[in-house]
């Protein structure tokens, strides 16, 4: 991995101790990965090649399946859609009020369904986005902040009255594939990177802890879909970076090249696509 440094690598490895538990623990499983009779990776060639071809030679088993979302849509297995995939329940009324706005215009804000943030981060991030004059989208679960309740003041609702919509969750895919989105402030986990590469959909990022920093690293700087926030960041940081996202120069190039990304997605995941191939692989070689 070019230029990778120690504070993109996932958290849990984030250490020079050769006896940390969790490096070990680590360590063990990746030595036990190549007896494996298959391993998924959920990516596709193009957007991670550099990588994929450093892992071949040692994972001859290695099956490169991905955006998973979009092999589903070209799936005639109708009773797969019954099938949920989601840890809270989706609020769908969201995609009423997203009918109202002008394409591209509003920003979708989630950090996942598992990280937490202190209530000044809350704060912070909630005027900033207030701040910034643009309509944004903000899924805010019960338990997102630490120890409290996740609740901003009065005076901020009553500011962001008709240009914000606060969700405690949604249906991500519809959301980041509405035509008013036109950015994703994210924790940049992987499913949500993946999801707003596979939409078309640039990024702010805010790793928190995981995988998130390395997903980070990629998205602003080997992708150039993405603009990293400090995990310091506050309200005049975040307003200034989602004005540059939505009406700046840079974030206009972010939205242009991830455009490409997307088609690119779609060429993997298509009939003859190299993601197609390898799913149908995996079934022929490993499955039956």
């Amino acid at each position: 991995m070019r230029d990778i440094r120690l504070r993109d690598l996932p958290s849990l490895i984030q250490t020079t101790d050769p006896n940390d538990v969790m490096f070990k623990f680590i360590v063990e499983a990746v030595e036990r990965a190549p007896k494996a009779s298959a391993i998924i990776v959920q990516t596709f060639d193009a957007l991670e090649h550099e990588v994929l071809d450093a892992l071949y030679p040692m994972f001859p088993r290695l099956y490169v399946i991905g955006p998973l979302q979009l092999l589903l849509d070209h799936s005639h297995n109708d009773h797969l859609k019954s099938i949920g995939y989601n840890l809270w329940v989706e609020e769908t009324e969201c995609l009423h009020w997203l009918n109202s706005k002008a394409p591209n215009s509003v920003l979708y804000v989630n950090f996942g369904s598992i990280t937490v943030m202190t209530p000044q981060q809350l704060t912070e991030f909630g005027w900033g986005l207030a701040n910034s004059k643009h309509p944004f989208l903000w899924v805010i679960r019960p338990d997102l902040v630490i120890g409290e309740s996740a609740i901003m003041p009065p005076e901020f609702h009553v500011e962001i009255k008709e240009r914000g919509l606060i969700a405690s969750w949604c249906p991500q895919e519809e959301v980041l594939n509405h035509p008013s989105i036109g950015g994703f402030l994210t924790h940049c986990g992987w499913n949500s990177t993946i999801e707003s590469v596979t939409a078309g959909v640039p990024m702010l990022c805010w790793p928190f802890f995981g995988d998130q920093q390395t997903n980070s690293k990629y998205t602003c700087n080997e992708w150039s879909i993405g603009m990293e926030i400090d995990n310091r960041a506050n309200r005049e940081k975040v307003e200034e970076i989602v004005r540059e996202l939505m009406e700046g120069d840079k974030g206009k190039k972010m939205r242009k090249k991830v455009m490409e990304w997307k088609k690119l997605a779609e060429e993997a995941s298509g009939p003859h696509g190299s993601s197609s191939i390898n799913l149908n692989n995996l079934v022929n070689e490993v499955l039956l």
